[in-house]
């Protein structure tokens, strides 16, 4: 989706991985070895971007972090288009509707570090019927050409995992409202 409309695969590659998961940070070198890309390709794109106002930068020693600009007042609709071209819609839709007495989902792993693997790690919290959930997932990995593994737990097991689960990188992506009234965006 995105790639149609932004001709450069590179910028392209950008905002996937600074707006799908806007608290992350990511400097020069990191993305040029992620992309497998010159330096100066990506420092070119990231500048663009950078003077667009689409990214912030902050000087850490000698690297400089970029980050997704949150107070640019196109954030809510990349971040959203983002979303839609990894399939983070669809998945949670259909969750959602099918699976139970779901009251959060998480992504972890590589995507919630922006980093689009082929291999989407969720984190489900609830009472999740593991029939459907086998179902869902099937039909979503072909619709996305991409495999989906799950872990589901019960809000005790979740909070016993937090830590752990926040050091590999934790995602919100969805809670009943009384779940998790500061997590979320």
């Amino acid at each position: 989706m995105l790639d149609s409309l932004i001709t450069s695969k590179m910028r392209v590659q950008i905002l996937m991985r600074l707006f799908l998961n806007p608290d992350s940070r990511s400097y020069l070198r990191e993305l040029a070895d992620d992309f497998h890309a010159s330096p100066g390709h990506v420092r070119s794109e990231l500048q663009q971007l950078h003077d667009a106002g689409l990214l912030t930068s902050e000087k850490d020693g000698r690297q400089i972090q970029y980050q997704a600009n949150r107070s640019h007042p196109l954030f809510p609709e990349l971040h959203s288009m983002v979303r839609k071209a990894l399939g983070m819609d669809r998945i949670l839709d259909s969750v959602i509707e099918r699976l139970g007495s779901l009251e959060a989902a998480y992504l972890t792993g590589d995507y919630a570090a922006g980093k689009d693997t082929g291999i989407i790690d969720l984190v489900l919290v609830g009472d999740i019927d593991q029939h459907n959930l086998a179902d869902v997932t099937a039909k979503t990995q072909r619709q996305l050409e991409r495999r989906i593994r799950s872990l589901v737990v019960d809000a005790g097991e979740f909070e016993k995992l937090r830590d752990n689960l926040q050091r590999q990188g934790l995602l919100l992506l969805w809670c009943q409202a009384s779940v998790e009234q500061g997590t979320t965006e």
